[in-house]
């Protein structure tokens, strides 16, 4: 197992996400409790030392079901950590409630790492309202030693995540992230990672495989990537990428099966990091993923001034795109719902003002109605 060196402590690069544990009759509620002990067995066992848990995961049972898991092992043989469940409005005043009892739930008595959960355009303002508390009764728990690292996870957009970092930047000691090397454009999560590098924060790393849509790729493109590296499966290149990148320091991997756990296991084995001429194929590969489904905005806003409706259209074509590549996901929904009703797709006239200086020739209101059918269905 390759570690990395994250302060005083020496982390396995690869930590189990405990977001898609095994499950009985595919139901999320019902984590295979067995199968699960085996896995984290099997992963202390091979080196990993991280476990990633939170409040919302497995409908609230995945931090009772790791604490009992991890229960066996010694305290200092392990760390753990959970997060507070911002994505949901309603928690936003239970910050004490919510924390003592996911330290209840994963029966310890302090969290090695412990986040502010999915910073995003829909509880920013939450987030940073110091009315909530958030802030200061983590703060105090860190100085009471029952959160030893104080972190973040996000799927806001760069100006999001720029706000919470100039009001709590520098009390962030690590940052989640979901990175790998379809998001590096896709997602802006270059241009992400360069911002955590601005205020010296290491990147922990969610989604490496995109749900997995990065294990399998065609044939055509496996093919490309084999001719470099024969010996490296598919899902390997996913990892590879993301040991390149000096910044991370952690990579989450949320594995559903012994066997994904062994496979992901055999990859940490090595530091591979990929070179330039690698990298631009993978690259190319994942630029291939999208260009047949993207609309090809370049946030250029000559839209905006001509629109009548004063649309934040780059904004709405970005998340679009995310709907059309991954059919659905919470991002564009989520991003949507924080919109006022007059600044939504559906506000679209169809004047087309705005095509009429598009320097991409986007045909901005057939994707508006595009996307106004697809949040419907």
């Amino acid at each position: 197992m390759i570690y990395r060196k994250f302060q005083d402590e020496e982390l396995s690069a690869l930590g189990l996400g405990c977001m898609r544990l095994p499950t009985i009759e595919r139901e999320d509620s019902r984590i295979d409790e067995a199968a699960a002990q085996e896995m984290v067995d099997y992963a202390i066992a091979h080196g990993i030392n991280y476990f990633d848990t939170a409040w919302g995961y497995h409908g609230g049972e995945s931090e009772r079901v790791i604490g009992r898991c991890l229960k066996k092992y010694p305290r200092e043989q392990f760390y753990l950590a959970s997060k507070f469940p911002g994505y949901d409005l309603s928690n936003m005043d239970k910050v004490e409630e919510i924390f003592e009892k996911q330290l209840e739930k994963c029966q310890v008595d302090y969290f090695d790492f412990y986040l502010f959960h999915n910073v995003c355009e829909m509880n920013i303002e939450d987030y940073l309202d110091e009315k909530h508390g958030i802030f200061a009764y983590l703060m105090k728990q860190k100085e009471n030693g029952r959160i030893r690292h104080l972190g973040f996870s996000a799927h806001g957009a760069l100006p999001v995540l720029r706000k919470f970092l100039e009001k709590y930047g520098k009390y962030m000691e690590f940052g989640q992230l979901q990175l790998n090397y379809l998001d590096w454009t896709f997602q802006g999560a270059n241009a992400k990672v360069e911002l955590y590098k601005e205020y010296g924060i290491p990147v922990w790393v969610m989604e490496p495989l995109r749900g997995g849509r990065l294990a399998n790729l065609k044939q055509e493109d496996a093919e490309k990537l084999s001719a470099l590296r024969p010996d490296e499966g598919v899902p390997a290149w996913a990892f590879r990428f993301l040991q390149s990148i000096p910044e991370v320091t952690m990579i989450l991997s949320g594995m559903s099966n012994m066997s994904q756990l062994k496979d992901n296991i055999a990859i940490f084995e090595t530091d591979k990091p990929l070179n330039e001429e690698e990298k631009d194929v993978l690259l190319g590969v994942a630029k291939g993923m999208t260009d047949h489904i993207v609309v090809p905005c370049t946030a250029c806003h000559y839209c905006v001034s001509r629109c009548p409706q004063e649309l934040p259209i780059p904004d709405i074509l970005q998340v679009y795109n995310e709907h059309r590549f991954s059919n659905g996901g919470f991002i564009p929904a989520m991003y949507i719902s924080t919109l006022p009703e007059e600044k939504r797709p559906n506000a679209c006239i169809g004047c087309r003002s705005c095509e009429e200086v598009c320097p991409q020739q986007i045909k901005v209101s057939e994707a508006m109605a595009d996307f106004v059918a697809r949040l419907k269905s």
